[in-house]
């Protein structure tokens, strides 16, 4: 199985950890290692062929942090153009290099996973159905609350010969609440965390037919080569589209497995302090010259050892101090983030 790692994104509700310089897929977040450098251990898992997709603002950066991935094995985005169109430029790179008929698993540099050998497995329960049908294979996450952050995957019947792999009846937008306790309780709705298995000729296909501005896209990158400029022009004048409302949404036929592993979407500080470790009072603390007393269900992380950074009698908060800035929330706001990043990075 060949695996492409999308790389893109600014991560804003991160700030001030995330920047648009050093967006969050290459900082230490869980442990001592990037976001990206844990995704490309996870995906050696899957198979020897890995590609990197970054866009171009941060693309040096990513290369230094995975140094044992040649030039050809990173593709770079010209400019963001959607998720839509980084898959459709990695196709283009992978469909001249491999069999059109191997699947490719696409997954993001930016999930936080625990159980990487129960990752493995879904992968390949997902190559095998994807070869076998010829259609696009999700990997759906089993709810564990009712988010409503999330778009939600409604799954029919287990498919015939095919143990733990079903076929999609449906996508659901992003709902309310009351929406989302429904679905929870139903026990037939799944997160859509937007990996995707299939080979190049099965994503070829279903673009034919559902997405046909998509496969044009396609044909007109593979008649060039990166380094051209034209490549450039030419991708930058393709229209911002995400991958689930391009093609996904508009799919005929697409198979599902609901992962067995765990999984987060490190999306903000309520998120990083739940993947984090703890105290006993629930307090995570990174970084020298912090002082706290008397606080919990804190997150308090110190990038600028210059200055001393000091906590007294708080609870639900998330204090970050960093050379870019400083950010003083209630964790539960913390989603909010990226509104004010928003207007800094302007």
């Amino acid at each position: 199985m060949i695996t492409v790692i999308i790389a893109g994104g600014s991560g804003t509700r991160l700030w001030p950890l995330s920047t648009q310089k050093n967006p969050k897929q290459l900082l230490s977040l869980t442990n001592e290692k990037s976001m990206v450098q844990n995704t490309y251990e996870r995906a050696k898992l899957l198979g020897e062929e890995i590609y990197i997709v970054p866009d171009i603002s941060h693309a040096e950066a990513l290369k230094a942090q995975l140094p044992e991935v040649d030039e050809d094995h990173f593709v770079v985005e010209p400019g963001r153009r959607g998720t839509a169109n980084c898959i459709v430029a990695a196709l283009a790179h992978v469909a001249k290099r491999h069999n059109h008929d191997e699947p490719i698993a696409f997954i993001h540099a930016d999930h936080h996973i625990r159980d990487t050998s129960g990752f493995a497995l879904c992968f390949e329960a997902a190559a095998e159905a994807s070869t076998k049908r010829q259609e696009i294979a999700l990997i759906g996450i089993e709810p564990t609350y009712p988010a409503t952050g999330f778009g939600y995957i409604q799954r029919d019947g287990e498919m015939e010969g095919l143990e733990g792999v079903f076929r999609v009846e449906s996508f659901k937008e992003k709902p309310d609440f009351e929406t989302a306790t429904q679905y929870l309780a139903d026990g037939n709705y799944l997160w859509n965390c937007g990996y995707f298995v299939g080979s190049v000729s099965t994503f070829l296909k279903e673009m034919g037919e559902c997405a046909p501005e998509l496969k044009d896209n396609f044909e007109r990158l593979s008649a060039l080569s990166a380094e051209q400029e034209e490549y450039k022009t030419t991708y930058l004048s393709f229209e911002n589209e995400v991958i689930d409302i391009a093609l996904i949404e508009k799919s005929k036929s697409l198979l599902v497995v609901p992962a067995s592993f765990d999984w987060m979407d490190v999306g903000n500080f309520k998120d990083l302090h739940e993947a984090n470790p703890s105290d006993e009072k629930n307090n995570y603390v990174r970084g020298d010259n912090v002082h706290s007393i008397e606080v919990e269900n804190t997150f308090i992380r110190n990038e600028d050892a210059d200055k001393h950074v000091a906590v007294i009698g708080l609870d639900n908060v998330v204090v970050v101090n960093t050379k870019d800035g400083l950010l003083v929330a209630r964790k539960d706001l913390s989603h909010r983030v990226g509104e004010v990043a928003k207007k800094i990075q302007k």
